[in-house]
């Protein structure tokens, strides 16, 4: 589903609504939330957003478990670190109990132990490897999560969580594989500005391309299950 908007604040508002309806309808079937947060900036309005009323309210934060789709690995004290912008924006806003948040951070350890280790944690709270939502952005390089071009992740089906080093930002990366984001219950994707305009289109109308484009890899067969929110300008070749 592509809803796009000529204003970033219906944008927000939408994809908090969104955020608030899944939160409700999964703590009223299974008593609790599960959820992968994003990084990059294009999410941090919506964060904000979810801190007010009335989408503050309309949560039960108690019940709420945090994941991340995918992280630098810095530490949560760095400025690249999704997860220090998530707790900036949102996580220290809201009531949700510091033992349900879960970072992709530890001291101590290599990314592919830590990979290892966050995949065991998913098992134990997230069993069946279904979130209940996933949050994702785009690159205007046509990436989502950590899934960069040209990059040995498009091809790990194996793992729920892979560590491997990005020479194009000479950082590892932490990321959600794609087999366990096309299991989530729903995904909503946040793609806006002039710059991911190419990369949009391509992902949604091109040809089939995941080398080059590997947002392709979201599963969009099922019918509302993944949103994409994207503004006009992002929009302008659709």
């Amino acid at each position: 589903m592509l809803k796009k908007f000529n204003a970033l604040a219906q944008l927000n508002e939408e994809a908090a609504q969104l955020f608030v309806q899944t939160a409700q309808e999964a703590i009223e079937k299974n008593g609790r939330f599960t959820v992968a947060l994003t990084g990059g900036s294009s999410p941090v309005e919506l964060y904000k957003l979810l801190t007010k009323a009335p989408y503050r309210d309309a949560v039960d934060w108690a019940k709420v478990f945090v994941f991340w789709g995918d992280e630098r690995w810095v530490p949560l004290t760095d400025d690249l670190s999704n997860a220090r912008m998530a707790f900036e924006t949102l996580l220290d806003h809201v009531p949700v109990p510091k033992e349900q948040i879960f970072p992709m951070w530890a001291d101590n350890t290599s990314p592919a132990d830590f990979a290892r280790t966050y995949e065991q944690l998913l098992h134990e709270y997230v069993p069946s490897g279904h979130f209940d939502l996933v949050l994702l952005g785009m690159g205007a390089d046509g990436h989502t999560a950590s899934w960069f071009p040209k990059t040995g992740v498009l091809h790990e089906y194996d793992r729920w969580v892979a560590a491997y080093f990005l020479d194009a930002q000479d950082m590892y990366r932490i990321t959600l594989t794609v087999p366990l984001i096309n299991q989530a219950a729903k995904v909503a994707v946040i793609a806006y500005g002039a710059n991911k305009a190419e990369a949009l289109y391509e992902v949604l109308r091109g040809e089939r391309n995941i080398e080059q484009y590997p947002a392709q890899l979201i599963d969009t067969t099922k019918e509302g299950r993944v949103t994409w929110f994207v503004d006009d300008a992002a929009a302008a070749k659709i």
